[in-house]
């Protein structure tokens, strides 16, 4: 009985050695892709140097992902989340938690130590992307013109920030809402951190002051 017992327990613990190795092995194959795409750009790289670099069989890959499309998808769709899970970001804890602060400021400062991990991740492909959809049509159509998911994020934040009793009350959702898609987006981190040397402490520290400046009653 007693092995029995030990042979369902075995079983049953199996499934979730095989689920890890499978997270591993698609952890591998997007981290060699992201390497590759950013270096060589993704028309160059074939989906044989990906497995090569991550250590596996081009089998393996075309299992996983079945086309590169997919698996550019992926890269970009974990580099936002930093994960593979599928959490949309409003979804994510540190985006409720900074909505949940109890003042503006509070919230922005919160709001943009969340983006700058974000934008660590994504900032860097971002030329990739268009690069790669200017190229390719089915790419292309991954991330259409409108609505920008980027502003949809920053929209809800605007909604919460604008409640908040040290908020301007001058500015409706709108303009905060434009205000952090603009300042906030990869393009002017880009700017910042890769054209002009500063660290990702500095940029931090200046968007939120920047925000808090400019959506806040109390900002001194």
């Amino acid at each position: 009985m007693d092995a029995v017992k030990g042979s369902d327990e075995e079983n049953a613990r199996r499934p979730d050695k095989r689920t890890e190795r499978s997270r591993r092995t698609r952890g591998k194959i997007v981290a060699a892709a992201r390497d590759l795409f950013v270096s060589r750009g993704y028309g160059a790289t074939s989906l044989q140097e990906v497995a090569d670099r991550a250590g596996v069989a081009v089998q393996t890959v075309y299992f996983v992902f079945g086309n590169k499309r997919a698996l550019f998808k992926d890269v970009v769709d974990t580099s936002i989340a930093g994960d593979a899970e599928p959490v949309a970001t409003m979804d994510r804890e540190w985006f409720r938690a900074a909505c949940a602060e109890p003042t503006a400021a509070g919230q922005l400062r919160a709001h943009v130590r969340g983006v700058r991990d974000i934008l660590g991740r994504v900032a860097p492909i971002m030329p990739l992307i268009a690069a790669a959809a200017a190229t390719d049509p089915e790419i292309a159509a991954e991330w259409p013109a409108a609505p920008d998911p980027r502003y949809t994020v920053q929209h809800a934040a605007a909604k919460a920030l604008v409640a908040k009793p040290d908020a301007r009350p001058d500015v409706d959702t709108a303009r905060a809402a434009d205000l952090l898609y603009g300042l906030l987006s990869p393009e002017l981190y880009l700017v910042f951190v890769r054209d002009r040397g500063w660290s990702p402490d500095a940029w931090e520290a200046w968007a939120g002051a920047t925000l808090i400046a400019h959506l806040c009653t109390d900002h001194e």
